[in-house]
């Protein structure tokens, strides 16, 4: 994970899915399987792997459920998510074509 430095702001470079993160720092840290895992989260199995695979964003229900189960601060798991979401979004912006909205001026 790279940072580049804007003015005051940080902005991350290529941020990890919050999945990727859950799997390594997480599950596979406890040495579960994704159906153990799934069964202490009281979810399905498929609802999990898509998360840790990467085909699912985090919910807020999901985030809170790590939480609850491993200590994993929602806050910060949501705050993964939405930096993710952002970088993907930001590498299609020049396919989304939109310009300034430029008001009249007053008669």
């Amino acid at each position: 994970m790279k940072t580049i430095t804007e003015g005051k702001a940080m902005r991350m470079l290529k941020p990890v899915h919050p999945g990727h993160f859950l799997r390594s720092e997480v599950i596979e840290a406890h040495h579960l399987s994704v159906t153990e895992a799934a069964k202490v989260l009281r979810v399905s199995r498929p609802t999990l792997s898509s998360l840790l695979n990467a085909k699912a964003d985090l919910s807020g229900d999901m985030a809170l459920r790590f939480e609850k189960a491993f200590g994993v601060d929602m806050e910060t798991l949501m705050r993964m998510q939405n930096s993710y979401d952002i970088t993907q979004t930001r590498s299609r912006a020049k396919d989304i074509r939109v310009q300034r909205y430029q008001p009249r001026p007053a008669a």
